[in-house]
C-alpha cells in the first residue's frame, strides 16, 4: 500500500524557485501546503497551477511559521515533508522515499536527508557544506521545529530516525544581490540570538565567545582552507567570502 505524504513549503516572493520545488514532489505528495507571507510576485499563482493549498500567515521566523503550520493546517496524511521554496528532490530521492515509506517500522518516526547546496550553478562540495544531514521527513505529530530565530532544526518528539541515501537540492535562482540581502537578514536574526544569550550548539558556542574582529576571518580560514572550500573554484571563494 502506497504511503501518502503532505508537503509544507514556506514562501515569500519565490516565483523564480517555487516551480522547481513543486515539480519535484509531483507524483510523491498528494497534499501540498504553501504557507505564504503575502508574496507580491507570482509565487501563489504558480503554486495554484500545481493544486497547492495556499494559506497566508504573517512571518516572524522560520521556526514560528513552520510550527504554526503544524498546529493549524488540516494535514490528512501520516507523513510530512518539509521543503524550502528553493529546494527540490532528485528523482532518485523520490523513488527512495516511496520505497522506504512502504516498509518503515513503527518505531521509526523520521528520516534525515542530505542537502546538496548549489551556488552560482556550482555544487558546493567542500568547506564542510556537504553532506549536511537534516530531518525533513517525519510522521505527522512526531516532529516539530526548535523554537529558535536562527539555525532552527526539526526534531523528533518521539521515536527514532534513519538516514536516506539520496540528496535533496538547495539551488536558489535569485541573483547575487538577493542572496546577499538574504544572508544579511540571517546575520540580523543571528545577532538577536546572541544578544539573548542563545549561542547555539557545540562549536558555535565557542565561536561566539571569540573576539568580534576575529570571527569572520577565522570562519573564512576554517571553511575555505582547512575544510578545502578552495576546491570549489571561484564560486567557492565567493560563497565562503560572503
Amino acid at each position: 500500500m502506497k504511503t501518502s505524504i503532505s508537503v509544507i513549503i514556506l514562501t515569500y516572493n519565490e516565483e523564480l524557485n517555487i516551480e522547481n520545488c513543486l515539480k519535484s514532489v509531483v507524483g510523491l505528495a498528494d497534499e501540498i501546503f504553501i504557507v505564504d507571507s503575502y508574496s507580491t510576485d507570482g509565487t501563489t499563482r504558480i503554486a495554484k497551477r500545481y493544486g497547492a493549498k495556499i494559506i497566508q500567515h504573517p512571518f516572524e521566523n522560520q521556526a514560528q511559521q513552520f510550527n504554526w503550520a503544524l498546529d493549524n493546517l488540516e494535514i490528512k496524511n501520516d507523513w510530512i515533508l518539509r521543503l524550502d521554496a528553493d529546494e527540490y528532490l532528485t528523482r532518485e530521492l523520490k523513488n527512495e522515499i516511496t520505497e522506504k515509506l512502504e516498509n518503515t517500522p513503527s518505531n521509526i518516526s523520521g528520516y534525515y536527508i542530505k542537502r546538496r547546496v548549489y551556488f552560482m550553478g556550482r555544487w558546493i562540495k567542500h568547506g564542510g557544506y556537504y553532506p549536511t544531514w537534516l530531518l525533513r521527513l517525519f510522521r505527522n505529530g512526531k516532529g516539530r521545529s526548535e523554537e529558535r530565530k536562527m539555525d532552527e532544526h526539526i526534531v523528533l518528539l518521539e521515536g527514532k530516525a534513519k538516514k536516506l541515501k539520496n540528496d535533496f537540492i538547495d539551488d536558489n535562482k535569485n541573483d547575487l544581490e538577493d542572496w546577499i540581502n538574504k544572508h544579511n537578514n540571517y546575520s540580523s536574526r543571528e545577532a538577536k540570538e546572541i544578544l539573548s544569550g542563545n549561542y547555539g550548539r557545540g562549536k558555535k558556542k565557542i565561536y561566539y565567545q571569540l573576539p568580534l574582529f576575529c570571527r569572520a576571518f577565522l570562519y573564512f580560514i576554517y571553511r575555505y582552507f582547512i575544510r578545502f572550500g578552495f576546491l570549489d573554484g571561484k564560486e567557492g571563494l565567493i560563497f565562503h567570502f560572503l
